[in-house]
């Protein structure tokens, strides 16, 4: 599988995050279709369905990311 570059994975993350915080605020369409077209883009760079799993997969492939952590491949722990 091809992964994103971190660079790109920061990026996307830090838009998700900035947009998440505007659609709370104001939510006008504008911003809920890039919060969509970002959300999207998460998912494909980290090859997900869903945003949540998105920014988990994201954050754990980030420099700094303790990779001897095994909870993403063990539910419930």
């Amino acid at each position: 599988m091809l992964m994103a570059h971190p660079a790109v994975l920061t990026d996307l993350v830090r838009q998700y995050e900035t947009l998440h915080g505007l659609q709370a605020e104001n939510g006008g369409p504008e911003a809920q279709q890039r919060l969509d077209d970002v959300s999207y883009t998460l998912c494909i760079a980290t090859g997900t369905r869903d945003v949540e799993t998105a920014l988990i997969a994201a954050r754990h492939q980030l420099p700094g990311a303790r990779t001897e952590d095994d909870s993403l491949l063990i539910p419930g722990t």
